[in-house]
């Protein structure tokens, strides 16, 4: 019995050691706020991973299942205390309960099963009822969760609830919606849910885009999915990308001729803006180039740069571009490209030259690091303002005397000058006379200054022959006194009349 004791005393003690290890750092007075991604936040947030993930590798060494399940979520509910806007925890609280109820199921303990189950779906209602309530990624999973159980009604109204939501954009939602309702009772069901999205106004063309490729793939039948773009066209006539759908769909078909019919009715019926037209125009002359002649080819083309006269205008070289690029390869390397001004429109948010990698030579160095040239490319093409002269902006209500008050705040003097004003009295010190400025800026405007006439030098300075003179009688002097003895020198030197030095010497001859 004492050797029992001890060897559990021991195994608690050697758990406690690790578990002051492994918390140690933790925060549990941190707010639950939601993601800002500062240092801070991210540290607590390894740190509470880190701790969960030492509960799941089971420290204490039992076998007990239960217990150790237990163990986790009361780590997952101390970490929701503090990282409760965050969706992954709560996803990965329930999928460890899931996990736990199929081991459960597998180990035959059907009670314990139902029991994990029925809290992983706990849950997931308690973050959608609280604050994750307008989450979309639980939402999903929740449903997902339930439809793995066979409970399709409940699935219905978690897609249900979220879609009510009105604050949200429900195309996504229905989007889910429709492929769980294919997946779970059929097509019939899932255009159910097509009309249910079709007659909400907050939805956008992706849910025609996904009914109609549905129908296509699931139900076989074109001609249903051709009505389905059709009535979409006509409520979303002026979105590029729906277009662009719609096109690679027929395209897809292999019907050319309806292919060039949709493309006349889009750029001719005057729905589409000019300005949102460009990607149309560049998809109608890559399939003219795929499927037609020369002269359907430079049709096109004609009438591209009709369109963009502006754009275009002395650099129909682009229009070559555009006319021999495949997919990621141009006839021009990314210099040329370059001074041409080419944009590529195929590409949403493209800097105006695009970077191909097969364009540039290869060399060793962009074979081990491919990335490199195009990175400094993009580098030089954006240039970034040099941090280390700005000057950090403090907000403040009432700005000091001296400030640089803006909309706002106020911008702090520099170190040295903040310095020397703490070295300066106060400004309630100076009482006066205060000067006014502008006043002083238009009498000094309006002074007259005399002008003073300053004669040139001519040579060495002098500006007369008088000078001249005078300079050549001076040096003739210095000459003929530099030829006397020293001896002579001594004699014309005299004593001056109070000497304090000989006076003394005679005093004390005496």
């Amino acid at each position: 019995m004492i050797d029992d004791r001890s060897r559990d005393y021991m195994n608690a003690r050697r758990v406690a050691k690790e578990y002051e290890a492994v918390t140690r750092g933790l925060n549990r007075n941190m707010p639950s706020v939601p993601p800002t991604g500062i240092p801070d936040e991210v540290k607590q947030v390894d740190l509470w991973k880190k701790y969960i993930a030492w509960e799941k590798s089971n420290p204490l060494r039992t076998e007990d299942q239960t217990l150790i399940t237990k163990r986790v979520m009361f780590a997952f509910e101390q970490c929701l205390l503090c990282l409760g806007h965050h969706p992954d925890i709560w996803y990965e609280a329930a999928q460890y309960l899931e996990q736990s109820s199929k081991l459960m199921s597998e180990k035959g303990d059907v009670n314990n099963a139902k029991v994990f189950s029925d809290e992983a779906a706990s849950i997931y209602e308690r973050a959608i009822t609280t604050i994750m309530k307008k989450n979309m990624l639980l939402y999903f999973a929740y449903a997902d969760f339930e439809e793995s159980r066979m409970k399709f009604q409940k699935s219905h109204s978690i897609y249900q609830k979220l879609a009510a939501i009105e604050d949200i954009d429900p195309t996504l939602v229905y989007v889910q919606y429709m492929k769980f309702a294919r997946r779970a009772e059929g097509i019939k069901s899932a255009r159910t849910v097509f009309k249910k999205a079709r007659e909400d106004s907050r939805t956008k063309y992706h849910v025609f885009i996904m009914a109609a490729l549905m129908e296509y793939y699931c139900s076989k039948d074109k001609s249903v999915a051709f009505k389905i773009f059709e009535l979409g066209l006509k409520k979303y006539g002026d979105i590029p990308d729906y277009i662009l759908c719609y096109v690679d769909y027929l395209s897809h078909l292999n019907e050319d001729n309806n292919t060039r019919v949709l493309f006349e009715r889009v750029l001719t019926s005057g729905n589409l803006p000019p300005e949102k037209s460009g990607e149309i125009w560049l998809k109608f002359q890559d399939f003219e180039s795929t499927c037609g002649d020369l002269a359907s080819i430079l049709k096109v083309e004609k009438r591209r740069q009709q369109v963009f006269k502006e754009e275009f205008e002395e650099r129909e070289a682009t229009l070559l571009v555009d006319r021999y690029r495949y997919l990621d390869l141009y006839p021009c390397s990314p210099s040329e490209l370059k001074a041409l001004s080419y944009r590529d429109l195929s590409k949403k948010y493209a800097p105006i030259v695009p970077l191909p990698a097969t364009t540039a030579p290869i060399t060793s160095t962009t074979t081990e690091n491919p990335k490199t040239e195009e990175e400094s490319e993009q580098k030089a093409e954006y240039p970034k303002p040099d941090l280390s002269q700005m000057i950090p902006f403090k907000p403040r209500q009432f700005p000091p005397v001296g400030a640089h008050p803006v909309p706002g705040g106020v911008f702090p003097l520099p170190p040295a000058a903040s310095q020397i004003l703490t070295l300066l009295p106060p400004p309630i010190c100076f009482q006066g006379p205060f000067v006014k400025v502008d006043d002083l800026i238009q009498r000094l405007g309006e002074c007259q200054i005399p002008e003073v006439t300053i004669e040139e030098p001519t040579e060495n300075g002098l500006n007369n022959e008088k000078d001249i003179a005078m300079e050549t009688e001076g040096q003739k002097r210095k000459r003929d006194g530099a030829g006397d003895d020293s001896d002579e020198d001594d004699n014309i030197i005299q004593a001056p009349i109070h000497d304090i030095y000989r006076s003394r010497q005679q005093k004390r001859v005496k």
